[in-house]
């Protein structure tokens, strides 16, 4: 059998070490940051042998809630729920201005609900359908580009709307009206800038958008929407967590097993390393002495720029061991995450959806992205500095 395989893997002019490497630079590239944070997390048990203090580093109440939220949302998805909810919204209007305009609200909103790369997963293919078939394609660098930060910035206003939002919130039990109080004013500012980009760079050119009869299965809509209220509620700490993670997966795994299956498992195995890596760094003194004192002289700038090399929810977990300045803190891991590719894993997530349909064009979407980030990243790190946070 053995020799069969190797032979017809010759004949194909594949070697068996080719045939291993492929699949695995596919996962590389499909999970980079979790793989980051695998390696991470294994360089500091050089330093930190592990032992019982592990245990300590995990927040469990976050990976739960993350989990249910996750499930709950992929059962949505494969009865199309937010698809059709976006179609009929981009259906009401007929010009490219304003259907992209809806295309990046419901984004936006869209992070606030089901956490930013969920929502970009959900909607950035709706964007792509509706330029190529109304052949504006010209716009969809732009399309994706707002889409990604309206993501990113959308779910800043929630504490379930980016998943460092769900660490800190947790971590540091920071009251409901607290949270939004200290994210209403990047979030209104993040909002106008939005709308100004795309009143200035799309043309009111008409548009016409296909239709499509979808039809959603009533039981399980009603069933899934209970189970996302539920989900809901035990972020907002109204249910314990641990009655949605009996009910969510025993539900699921008889009305679709598939979601289980869809959760974004690596996501929360980036939240796992991220922990150990955060845990042992807090424990080498001069680790703690060297981020303490950057924390201390400004909390704000120091995690932002933090966000732009090692990404929002790494930042959020690591610097959380060094400050309790919770408000700069939060704050500087939301809208930090705009600017270099790697601030956030959904910037990622749209630069690998953008070049699967735009092959050879990764160069100029790089240019253009880093154009728009670091414009809104400068406004609103400044408009946030003059507030004095």
């Amino acid at each position: 059998m053995h020799t069969i395989t190797a032979r017809q893997t010759h004949h194909k002019g594949i070697g068996p070490k080719e045939a291993i490497a492929k699949p695995v630079a596919a996962f590389v590239r499909k999970n980079t940051v979790m793989v980051i944070a695998f390696f991470a997390a294994a360089m500091t048990t050089i330093f930190v042998p592990i032992d019982a203090h592990y245990i300590g580093y995990f927040d469990f109440k976050t990976l739960m809630c993350l989990f249910c939220v996750l499930a709950v949302v992929c059962a949505l998805k494969d009865i199309r729920f937010f698809y059709m909810l976006a179609r009929r919204i981009v259906h009401l209007f007929r010009n490219a201005r304003l259907s992209i305009l809806a295309l990046v609200y419901i984004t936006f909103i869209g992070s606030m609900l089901i956490a930013n790369d969920m929502a970009l997963l959900t909607f950035l293919p709706l964007g792509y359908l509706v330029l190529a078939t109304t052949g504006k394609e010209k716009y969809m660098p732009f399309t994706f580009i707002m889409q990604n930060i309206a993501a990113n910035l959308g779910g800043m206003l929630t504490p379930f709307g980016n998943p460092q939002n769900l660490y800190l919130y947790t971590k540091f039990s920071i009251p409901n009206a607290e949270f939004v109080s200290i994210m209403a004013p990047p979030f209104a500012l993040a909002v106008a800038l939005i709308t100004a980009s795309c009143l200035v760079f799309v043309k009111p050119d008409a548009l016409e958008v296909p239709d499509e009869e979808i039809s959603l299965p009533p039981l399980r809509t009603t069933l899934y929407l209970a189970l996302f209220a539920l989900a809901i509620a035990i972020v907002f700490r109204g249910i314990p967590y641990w009655i949605g993670l009996v009910v969510i997966p025993l539900v699921l795994l008889f009305a679709d097993r598939k979601a289980l299956l869809e959760v974004d498992y690596p996501l929360l195995l980036t939240f796992v390393f991220f922990f150990i890596f955060a845990g042992n760094m807090g424990r080498i003194d001069a680790v703690r002495s060297f981020f303490s004192s950057l924390l201390e002289k400004d909390t704000l700038t120091f995690s932002t720029l933090s966000c732009q090399f090692i990404s929002n929810v790494p930042s959020a977990i690591l610097l959380s061991q060094f400050t309790d300045n919770y408000r700069a803190l939060l704050v500087g891991v939301n809208i930090g995450g705009v600017g270099t590719l790697i601030a956030s894993l959904a910037s990622l997530i749209t630069f690998r959806e953008y070049v699967k349909h735009n092959p050879g064009k990764a160069g100029s979407y790089i240019a253009q992205f880093s154009a728009f980030n670091f414009s809104f990243l400068f406004v609103l790190l400044s408009f946030m500095k003059a507030l004095g946070v």
